[in-house]
């Protein structure tokens, strides 16, 4: 029986299993470990210090920042099944810092969009999380076990996601959001609201993610009566936003532009 040294080799200081198989147009940085049975294909660059588990599948045009955590049956950067989709070269990047658990599934974006899909740093997505072609996804996000995002769904920073979560294509989902479980979105939610049920239904603010991500008192404050303006007053939308800017101008708060930035930047509409 060989021992565990015997079964990969070393190359500089990038540690290989000996089953993998990586495309030799592939760029691998230092302390980049892959492990059994993982597959890299043409045109990926993998960062510094990232992890492959085992039978992680990355296809390329796909680059990857430093510090990532591929887990097992993750495959990354595949080419999306959209009918429009006709083998045009389209890229996946990726920022630093991520978590992928097992089976998550990332395809690269369509020429119809920006041809890229985008993901940023410091991100966890949980076993079995879809993201489809053309998304952009932020920063500091949680993606609970199971949720999706259909294509070119944008998805802000410290947003998380319940389990069974689905967002339709072309949503948004603004800053500090917090979807429940099954919670399915058809239309565009607000920065720091909480959304559950399908159809998704406005039911508070994310006070807890607020508090947690260092949102101060003051702040959290002036969005409670933001809020309140958007969806507990009965106003029109377009009264509510010019009541909102008013308090942001008496206040320069940073969260509260943050919050009418989201609403402002709404294509599909908010869920209200």
């Amino acid at each position: 029986m060989r021992s565990s040294s015997a079964l990969r080799r070393q190359i500089d200081i990038i540690l290989i299993h000996d089953t993998a198989v990586i495309d030799d147009s592939a760029i691998i940085s230092e302390n980049v470990q892959i492990g059994p049975y993982c597959i890299i294909g043409p045109n990926v660059e993998i960062g510094e210090n990232t992890i492959l588990k085992s039978n992680v599948v990355i296809q390329g045009p796909t680059k990857i920042g430093s510090n990532n955590e591929f887990y097992q049956f993750s495959v990354i950067g595949e080419a999306t099944p959209d009918k429009k989709y006709q083998g045009e070269e389209t890229t996946l990047k990726i920022g630093s810092n991520n978590i992928f658990r097992e089976g998550v599934t990332i395809h690269r974006g369509t020429i119809q969009d920006k041809s890229t899909t985008v993901i940023g740093d410091n991100n966890l997505l949980m076993p079995y999380v879809h993201v489809a072609h053309d998304c952009v996804v932020g920063n500091g996000n949680t993606f609970a076990n199971n949720s999706g995002l259909a294509g070119h769904v944008v998805i802000g920073n410290y947003v998380t996601l319940g389990g069974y979560s689905l967002i339709h294509q072309f949503c948004s989902v603004g800053d500090y959001a917090f979807l429940g479980m099954s919670t399915g979105v058809v239309m565009d939610i607000p920065a720091f609201v909480k959304a559950a049920y399908h159809p998704a239904k406005v039911v508070g603010l994310n006070s807890i993610g607020m508090s947690r991500n260092g949102v101060s008192d003051e702040s959290a404050s002036l969005l409670k009566k933001a809020y309140k303006l958007l969806y507990r007053k009965g106003l029109k939308l377009e009264d509510s936003i010019n009541k909102i800017v008013m308090l942001h101008e008496e206040t320069n708060d940073e969260n509260l532009k943050i919050f009418i930035n989201s609403i402002k930047a709404s294509t599909r509409g908010i869920t209200r």
